[in-house]
């Protein structure tokens, strides 16, 4: 339940959304206006639509200029559709704006709509040119003026192509017929009526298409020629207005994207009075704020209100914070407005994918700040694509300008980029060049080690692998680690795990490596983030209740519980069965799942009404579901994997290979191994990022997640390309 305080939407964490209250405002009719610009000013309301309903009231009506400003506010949007107007890189004076529109910005929106109607017009002239054209060449062999090829009233003519030639022929042979001069079975048939039923009968089987004949007359030579001409002219002055078009666009078009955004924020105003009840005298506003807000809004309404209360919304217990709309629940949900972030909001593009988590419920973006790009790292794990990321998003950030999507997106290349890069260090490659020194296990001796022997173990540098020589930018690298790379530091196991650094991902354990070792890490980290889900979705039904009805601990411990203690179940009596922990573990783990089984039947049973004897099969079908959620996990290895070995390819079959002594063959292989380097990079960039979102989507979040919020909208359209007082 949430408290009373209109404060404590400012201390709820940055795991919570804000917390949301609900407004009631009520005024004279005389000062809707004054209201509604009051709550435009603020841009906090999210006014919820009234819906005349109730006795006595009505809808208001729209502010006089709102048909003008609608009107002006079509064009803009026409003239915005037609032309490449770009965004300003930094916002605009209002007053600049408002200047603008009242001198002759639309005079030159009309100008831009004038253009693009007479451009249209030229486009459908020239198709139709062209037509014409194309019919006239086609009937330009047969070496007969255009009106003598129709408007007989005794004559049929037959006009057009056929397959055979021969049987064309017999069918005029009671007429006339006209080869084309280039034999290409263009052909001109004249037939008496009498004879043009039969002659039909074998063109068809001649496979003849009829050729229309385009209205006209004269030699066919000189009707093209005119044609051709008029079409020349006809786009040349499309390409002259198309100039003149892309012109306006750069003077105009920052101008025009601002000039919408003035006008939409005015329309929006004008035409709010019909979102508010109203009766002959007095007005009532309805919507939603952020609590932190609610002194701000009712200091603002003051003036123009007589009436103005703000409750904070108290979930009812069992209401599950189902969506805002929801039909289902009488409780009506507030929307969902994000907590003030600064390091973690660009991940809120990953939230709203999905969409924005139930009221009351957990925000999961501050935890795909940490495990998003931990994923992503962990699979890419290159330094060289992840400083090609970085700098992507340091690109995108500076181009930005006004665009907010942009920069967003920018930093969050930015993110996934640096755990690329930690990870590309940590496993020693760069640029699919795995440059760290390996250790040779049959070597345990010094003596026996004719290689380097280092604390305890025999390293064999990596430009002494089978893979080839490393390049002199690549092995410099080695620089970056103690004792040039010949280090080996390692966790004690952990269920047969270990860390280690450095940790060759690729490289089998016998053979130094740690690939046996990364796979049952993934399933680890599996097991911990599927369990990290449950356990806020624990949370949640604890507070607020399953959607159906149930709360409390009880509710939470079947709908939540159950998972977890099978999860955890499943995991012991996998380790005690596959791996080393025993008939102990193993036994320990089956009583646990199989407990969990049958606490899943009743729970189907309890809380989703399935009968008990469907659910006796369900519940195990729906138990085993959790082993392929887990075992999902190993693509963090497996994407990598595939990643450093396209990238490995290009390497040893392309760069190794590349010897200036021959230039042209030198040169072919270079362009190939870029063209390699950048298939890796782009398939790093896109396959990571897949199976990361997947990972997040589908096995974690569908754990615990609601995505039916809806997005806080507040009045007053905030802007973007404007500054200053509107």
């Amino acid at each position: 339940m949430l408290s009373d305080p209109k404060t404590k939407g400012i201390q709820m964490s940055q795991v919570h959304t804000l917390q949301m209250g609900r407004l009631v405002a009520a005024g004279s009719k005389n000062n809707l206006a004054s209201a509604i610009d009051s709550l435009a000013g603020l841009e906090a309301i999210h006014i919820v639509d009234y819906d005349d309903s109730d006795e006595g009231f009505s809808l208001g009506t729209p502010g006089i200029k709102s048909e003008e400003v609608g009107r002006d506010l079509v064009r803009a949007r026409a003239a915005k559709s037609v032309v490449n107007a770009t965004s300003p890189s930094r916002p605009l004076k209002a007053e600049e704006i408002r200047s603008k529109l009242e001198g002759g910005l639309q005079r030159e929106i009309e100008e831009a709509l004038e253009l693009s109607s007479k451009i249209t017009d030229l486009e459908t002239a020239i198709g139709s040119l062209r037509e014409q054209e194309d019919s006239l060449a086609e009937l330009e062999p047969l070496g007969v003026d255009l009106d003598l090829l129709s408007g007989y009233d005794s004559i049929v003519a037959f006009v057009g192509r056929v397959d055979n030639i021969s049987v064309a022929r017999e069918a005029s042979s009671s007429g006339l017929m006209i080869e084309s001069g280039k034999q290409d079975g263009m052909v001109a048939i004249f037939l008496r009526n009498n004879d043009s039923k039969q002659a039909d009968i074998l063109l068809e089987s001649a496979g003849f298409q009829q050729t229309p004949i385009p209205s006209g007359s004269g030699s066919i030579p000189d009707l093209l020629s005119k044609i051709r001409a008029e079409k020349d002219r006809t786009v040349d002055e499309k390409t002259r207005l198309e100039s003149n078009l892309d012109s306006w666009s750069q003077s105009h078009g920052e101008s025009l994207v601002c000039c919408l955004e003035v006008l939409e924020r005015d329309h929006e105003i004008l035409t709010a009075p019909v979102r508010v009840a109203v009766t002959g005298h007095a007005f009532v506003i309805d919507g939603w704020l952020e609590m932190r807000r609610a002194d701000e809004v009712e200091r603002a309404l003051k003036d123009s209100c007589l009436h103005v209360e703000i409750a904070p919304f108290v979930m009812e217990a069992g209401g599950g914070g189902h969506g805002h709309s929801d039909q289902h629940h009488a409780q009506q949900m507030p929307p969902i407005s994000y907590q003030e972030r600064s390091s973690s909001r660009p991940m809120e593009l990953l939230t709203d994918a999905v969409g924005r988590p139930a009221y009351g419920k957990i925000d999961p973006t501050i935890f795909m700040l940490i495990s998003y790009p931990l994923f992503f790292g962990m699979m890419l794990g290159d330094m060289a694509y992840g400083l090609a990321t970085i700098a992507l998003g340091s690109f995108l950030i500076m181009r930005s300008g006004t665009n907010e999507m942009v920069m967003l997106g920018g930093k969050f290349l930015t993110y996934i980029g640096l755990g690329t890069l930690v990870f590309g260090y940590i496993y020693g490659e760069f640029a699919g060049f795995e440059f760290l020194p390996h250790i040779e296990t049959k070597y345990a001796t010094e003596a026996a080690c004719s290689y380097h022997w280092h604390d305890g173990h025999c390293f064999k540098d990596a430009y002494m692998l089978e893979k080839g020589d490393l390049p002199s930018w690549v092995s410099w690298m080695t620089a970056l680690y103690p004792n040039g790379g010949r280090i080996h530091y390692e966790t004690p196991a952990l269920f047969g795990a270990s860390l280690t650094y450095p940790f060759h991902r690729v490289t089998p354990v016998d053979d130094g490596g740690n690939l046996e070792h990364l796979i049952l890490l993934t399933i680890y980290l599996g097991i911990i983030h599927i369990f990290i889900g449950l356990a806020i979705g624990f949370r949640d039904i604890l507070l607020y209740g399953n959607g159906h009805g149930g709360f409390g601990l009880v509710c939470a411990f079947f709908e939540k519980g159950t998972w977890m203690l099978l999860l955890l179940g499943g995991f012991l009596f996998a380790y005690g069965y596959i791996g080393p922990g025993g008939t102990e573990m193993r036994n320990s783990g089956g009583v646990i799942a199989g407990s969990s089984v049958l606490m899943l039947m009743w729970t189907l049973y309890r809380y989703h009404g399935v009968p008990f004897p469907i659910n006796v099969g369900l519940a195990p079908i729906e138990a085993v579901g959790m082993m392929p959620s887990v075992i999902s996990y190993v693509r963090l290895f497996a994407v990598g994997a595939v990643g450093v070995k396209i990238a490995e390819t290009a390497n040893v079959n392309l760069f190794t290979k590349i010897d200036f002594a021959d230039p042209l063959i030198a040169i072919l292989l270079v362009i190939g191994w870029i063209l390699g380097q950048i298939f890796a990079l782009v398939l790093g960039l896109f396959s990571p990022n897949i199976h990361a979102a997947r990972l997040h989507f589908v096995e974690w979040m569908r754990q615990y997640y609601d995505s039916s919020g809806e997005a806080f909208d507040p009045f007053g359209r905030k802007s973007k390309f404007v500054e200053g007082d509107y």
